[in-house]
């Protein structure tokens, strides 16, 4: 995912926006299918999984060119570690961004469709979904460098949007793979929800996954094809 070498705050704003929109992209169109389809949950998880990958696709479009459209921590300090673009201080902004932004997406969402702002009470637990979402991450992380990696990041709108939209469905989790996210949907307590007792086991799945896709893009792409700019260029 190339970048243009915007100044930081106006990379923080990217992020947080595009991280709001996704998570309201994600809640809105979780809360529009549980209406439309009350007894199906198949069919929920279709609408649900749908708008998400076209949201997502147009999103990174959007702000691709600004910051990377990462949305998510672990992709930004993925990226970091792997090209050096910056400071650990513009990592920690860039994951504090993403994660105000999917809080207010949330909370967005809920205001649209006249849900009444509350904690989600949706326990999601298990061996079984963390073991989800950590290979919904170690995929969505080798996905996306190994674009960088060979020079196609030009891919990353389309591909990304695609591999979201296939995991919800492969993976037991429903493929969150993100920690802003992750957090942003314990503020609904509607389809999307995620209840705040579930989210340590979550995002500690989400970043063994992350290290794994990490290696596994060190171990099949050990040097770039041609040196992408850092995405993540936090300096």
């Amino acid at each position: 995912m190339l970048t243009a070498r915007a100044g930081l705050p106006r990379r923080l704003l990217a992020e947080l926006i595009g991280t709001a929109l996704l998570v309201t992209s994600v809640v809105g169109s979780g809360i529009m299918a549980a209406r439309l389809s009350p007894d199906d949950v198949g069919l929920q998880l279709l609408q649900n999984s749908t708008a998400t990958v076209l949201a997502l696709t147009v999103l990174i479009l959007v702000f691709g060119p600004v910051s990377g459209a990462h949305f998510n921590p672990v992709v930004t300090a993925v990226d970091w570690w792997l090209h050096r673009g910056g400071s650990l201080g513009g990592v920690a902004a860039y994951a504090a961004a993403q994660t105000v932004g999917a809080v207010a997406g949330a909370l967005l969402a809920n205001a649209m469709f006249g849900v009444p702002a509350a904690v989600s009470g949706r326990v999601r637990e298990g061996a079984n979904l963390w073991l989800g979402e950590t290979v919904a991450t170690a995929g969505l992380v080798l996905l996306i460098f190994a674009l960088v990696r060979t020079g196609r990041a030009a891919l990353a709108a389309p591909a990304v949007g695609a591999y979201i939209g296939a995991a919800y469905w492969f993976t037991s989790s429903t493929s969150f793979a993100n920690p802003a996210v992750t957090i942003g949907r314990t503020f609904t307590d509607t389809f999307a929800g995620i209840a705040p007792a579930s989210v340590a086991p979550f995002i500690a799945a989400q970043v063994i996954g992350a290290f794994i896709g990490a290696g596994l893009v060190v171990a099949l792409y050990p040097a770039p094809v041609s040196q992408p700019v850092a995405a993540s260029d936090l300096r």
